[in-house]
């Protein structure tokens, strides 16, 4: 079931940013607008983001392919990783974090909620402010410059990125599907 885009969530505390590849992000609603990510509680990020109740969600390029799988082979309870990997970051609009260069778009969220579900916590975001870069998004993937397409995680060290847009029209008999 993976396959779909890949975020990195980025949270901070005291002074310390802390930044990890999420591979289960779903939309939950739009109105409100709620969005869940999957997360294990033995994550340094779940403490964080149980601490702060917030959290970002960074929908990375191929520029930051490398870093994701870098930044999923460490803990953040060790050291800034941020700091560790120099990625260069800008401060959230609305939280208290930072949300990473070399994304496609970016989705800073409250939170509102969190449930267990089995052996990973279901953290529910309130997304407070959305941004997306003109060339990757309007009001959807744009996929013109492979560059701005977002990555989509296949498993393991295994990724790939969305090929084309295409546009479905609604059949007006049933004998046209």
């Amino acid at each position: 079931m993976t396959g779909g885009p890949l975020t990195i969530v980025t949270c901070s505390h005291r002074g310390r940013h802390n930044a990890t590849p999420v591979a289960y992000s779903m939309v939950l609603s739009i109105r409100p607008p709620l969005i869940g990510i999957a997360m294990l509680p033995s994550r340094y990020s779940f403490d964080v983001i149980k601490k702060t109740n917030e959290f970002a969600l960074n929908i990375p390029t191929r520029e930051l392919l490398h870093h994701a799988q870098y930044l999923g082979s460490l803990s953040g309870e060790e050291f800034d990783k941020l700091e560790l990997t120099k990625l260069p970051w800008f401060r959230s609009r609305k939280l208290n974090t930072v949300l990473l260069e070399g994304c496609a778009a970016w989705i800073e969220c409250a939170l509102e909620d969190t449930i267990e579900m089995g052996d990973h916590f279901l953290l529910i975001g309130r997304a407070v402010a959305v941004q997306a870069d003109d060339e990757a998004f309007t009001d959807h993937w744009l996929l013109q410059d492979d560059d701005m397409k977002p990555l989509h995680y296949l498993g393991g060290n295994w990724y790939s990125m969305l090929s084309e847009v295409m546009e479905a029209r609604v059949p007006k008999r049933a004998e046209e599907y």
